[in-house]
């Protein structure tokens, strides 16, 4: 009878294991201690036991990443509660958590769930160049967009581990980000 048990127990377990086993794990995230738009440390431990979607922008931008923040607020809208999202400034100097509060408030994004972060200029190309794995160019870029940063979302498991990358501006891509995040969640 405890085998029967047992088994009971472990077949939920193991089907939660099979169903995001067919995504790949990239790469376990460094530690980061940021801060958010309302002046709070942020660190990647806070967001432990958490799956969430990461993206990099700035608020001055005219290019993508006003495109980017509306797709992410659709996937707010999409994703199962418990699925957080976390936007990365690439534009630390101008964007306060000031800054980012208004924006954040600006498009509707809610602080239990959308968090915007901000840090030394260091930090914030090491999180997303190192840790990330994505392209990052502060010098470069166009009138519109002075910053050449990558458009791709980002999903991370409940460990801090990478586990996919989509196109931030294709839909396609955003419906099998949502089916991603909901095998995690």
């Amino acid at each position: 009878m405890k085998r029967f048990a047992w088994v009971l127990l472990l077949v939920p377990l193991l089907a939660a294991c099979k169903r995001d086993s067919d995504l790949p794990n990239f790469y376990s995230l460094p530690d980061f201690s940021l801060t958010d738009q309302t002046g709070k440390t942020t660190t990647l431990h806070d967001l432990a036991g958490r799956v969430w979607v990461a993206d990099f922008i700035f608020t001055n931008c005219g290019g993508t990443c006003p495109l980017m923040t509306d797709k992410m607020r659709k996937l707010a809208d999409a994703l199962p509660a418990e699925v957080h999202l976390v936007s990365f400034t690439v534009d630390p100097t101008r964007d306060t958590p000031k800054v980012l509060a208004a924006y954040a408030e600006e498009h509707g994004a809610s602080r239990d769930r959308w968090l915007f972060l901000t840090g030394e200029k260091q930090a914030m190309y090491d999180i997303c160049v190192t840790g990330f794995k994505l392209p990052l160019d502060t010098e470069g870029g166009t009138p519109a967009e002075p910053i050449a940063h990558s458009t791709r979302f980002v999903l991370v498991d409940k460990h801090g581990d990478i586990r996919g990358y989509y196109s931030g501006t294709e839909e396609d891509e955003l419906r099998r980000l949502s089916a991603d995040a909901k095998k995690l969640s």
